[in-house]
């Protein structure tokens, strides 16, 4: 990691913020910003997560992905304890930069959810005919 934190360019007008050329991520009332992560091979959506602003700077000095858990209240290293380790090959922001994509390749077994599947999304919803309870099926 570098000496000088890296920052991020302040909220600007909406031509800033849609064409503009720096980041200002749009962090919700709690500091958190939405993260998907991908994989950069096949785009198969493998995980959301949030990040805070530490996890941010550590994901774009590390390439590794860090993020923010909201259950446990404590910054995260994707793989610290499943090996499952997320190398970011792209980062990129949705156009009001309040989202970010990252692009990934996964170490360890390749999988990314805490239930031992490859992705969190691991089940369709399923709406009934005629009213009655959503069901979860297998994707």
């Amino acid at each position: 990691m570098s000496d000088t934190p890296l920052s991020f360019a302040a909220r600007g007008t909406t031509r800033d913020i849609e064409e503009g050329g720096l980041l200002a991520p749009k962090f919700d009332a709690a500091g958190l910003i939405a993260a998907v992560a991908v994989d950069a091979d096949s785009g198969e959506v493998l995980m959301v997560a949030y990040m805070n602003e530490e996890s941010l700077r550590r994901t774009l000095e590390t390439g590794e992905a860090w993020y923010w858990s909201r259950s446990r209240g404590e910054l995260w290293r994707k793989g610290d304890t499943s090996g499952q380790v997320q190398t970011v090959v792209e980062m990129r922001v949705d156009c009001d930069q309040d989202c970010l994509l990252l692009r990934v390749r996964v170490g360890g077994d390749g999988g990314c959810c805490h239930t031992g599947r490859r992705s969190c999304f691991y089940r369709r919803v399923e709406a009934p005919a005629e009213g009655g309870l959503v069901r979860l099926v297998p994707a």
